[in-house]
């Protein structure tokens, strides 16, 4: 058995900052999205996360063994690769209709949709936590919606497009972390980053309008340059995170995201109210919020007592 060692409060400031960056993301996203389009912010975020990854296993030597891996993987590569671009660009399709608070609440359910496909595929089980982690998860979504869900069920709105897109966004990631599981055992995090990217910069490259960036003013440059160094840095600190912390209290702090969100759009809107509008969001639609960050929390310690017992 592996001894792992255990650095609690290096883990948790690790966690807090990845939430910190995730959350800040969908408002640094909102506004690239003013000028550029979903394709072109993500081609920027993959090839500048690719060269930064590139740079640091050429420098020790660490580039992914291509021929070494075998061709059941290769297509689990594919399947990953598929699943990641799509997440990215279909968050930021679906941002365009929204504001970056329910987007942010909205893809909590990429954890689910994980564990669901874990029941499905490798035929993992809830237990009672989880499970209730799951109902307080669903139940918190419907009660943020609760003055929307006349919209949602009823018309085909931008509103609701924009939720539909960061729910098919939610089963994409949880259909690149499925694949990711299996290829983590042939090449390692940052090998298999690096190979995700560069299919993701390549496969975009001919959809891209690369001139757009010229049209960006200076908040907005700087916006992106947040997005593409928020890829490396808070995929960086959350692998590392895993490393020195249990990966179930990981995901907890993680859970926290769409708290940072609400917060860097009070901000945004108070700095920048030429670009950013308060959301018209009632008490129950906080309540809601706060049971979808409360149900990620305890699913996430739910999976802890499934791998302890």
């Amino acid at each position: 058995m592996q001894t792992v060692v255990v650095r609690h409060w290096y883990g948790f400031g690790l966690a807090l900052l990845t939430a910190v960056l995730w959350g800040m993301l969908p408002v640094a996203l909102k506004l690239c999205l003013e000028v550029m389009d979903a394709i072109s912010i993500t081609w920027y975020r993959f090839t500048a996360a690719a060269l930064v990854v590139g740079l640091m296993l050429y420098k020790a030597k660490a580039f992914p063994p291509m021929r070494a891996i075998s061709r059941s993987n290769n297509f689990l590569i594919a399947a990953a690769a598929i699943g990641l671009i799509a997440n990215y660009v279909l968050y930021l399709q679906g941002l365009e209709y929204l504001n970056p608070e329910t987007a942010q609440v909205v893809i909590q359910l990429a954890p689910f949709l994980l564990m669901v496909g874990g029941i499905i595929i490798y035929k993992e089980h809830f237990n009672r936590l989880e499970t209730v982690g799951a109902l307080i998860l669903v139940s918190g979504l419907m009660l943020f919606f609760n003055d929307r869900l006349p919209v949602l069920f009823n018309s085909l709105g931008e509103y609701t497009q924009g939720v539909l897109l960061i729910v098919v966004a939610s089963i994409t990631w949880a259909w690149y972390a499925l694949s990711q599981k299996v290829l983590l055992k042939a090449v390692t995090a940052k090998q298999l980053t690096l190979i995700l990217y560069c299919a993701g910069g390549l496969a975009l490259l001919p959809f891209s309008d690369l001139a757009s960036v010229t049209q960006l003013n200076t908040l907005q440059v700087f916006a992106l340059l947040f997005c593409c160094a928020n890829t490396v840095v808070a995929y960086g600190a959350f692998t590392e995170a895993l490393n020195v912390w249990h990966a179930s209290k990981v995901s907890a702090v993680i859970a926290l995201a769409p708290l940072f969100t609400f917060a860097s759009m009070e901000m945004a809107v108070w700095i920048w109210p030429d670009h950013f509008v308060a959301s018209e969001l009632d008490k129950w639609a906080y309540i809601g919020a706060g049971m979808v960050m409360l149900g990620s929390m305890l699913a996430a310690a739910g999976k802890a007592k499934v791998k302890k017992d």
